[in-house]
């Protein structure tokens, strides 16, 4: 979720982007990326790569062997936006069936509901229902 989130908000949470943005040939080799750059715990992007594009925790993910010339980005991502992703996952796993059910509303054997709908009478999305609240986090522009 963390990688929709960041596109989502364009803010990749770079400091400083000639510190934080490292180009090179990159290897990952048995699940893991080894470089010095990163602190266990840590969040960074992958650009350029054909298997793990994306955003990663470093030291708690299991990467795809390969090696690509790409870039890796040093993100400081700050807990609060970390907090938020994992209440929007909480929120997409409860309401699974009720965002992939084609009714808006059922009943039977006494038993009724209506879902939630937006003003197009579709399911509320996970951005309708949490966009507001990503709007500290965007950015004008992204890299």
């Amino acid at each position: 979720m963390l990688t929709e989130l960041c596109a989502e908000c364009r803010n990749y949470f770079l400091l400083h982007h000639e510190n934080d943005i490292h180009c090179d040939e990159f290897t990952i080799e048995n699940g893991k990326l080894d470089v010095d750059f990163l602190r266990n715990g840590q969040y960074f992007r992958i650009v350029g790569s054909a298997l793990n594009d994306g955003v990663h925790r470093y030291g708690d993910c299991v990467l795809a062997d390969e090696t690509f010339d790409g870039s890796v980005w040093a993100m400081h991502v700050p807990q609060a936006f970390v907090n938020l992703s994992d209440e929007i996952d909480a929120w997409m796993e409860t309401n699974a069936a009720v965002l992939n059910s084609p009714y808006s509303s059922e009943s039977f054997a006494g038993y009724s509901y209506s879902r939630a709908t937006n003003g197009d009478g579709g399911s509320i999305t996970w951005l309708e229902q949490f966009g507001s609240r990503l709007n500290a986090y965007r950015r004008i522009s992204v890299l």
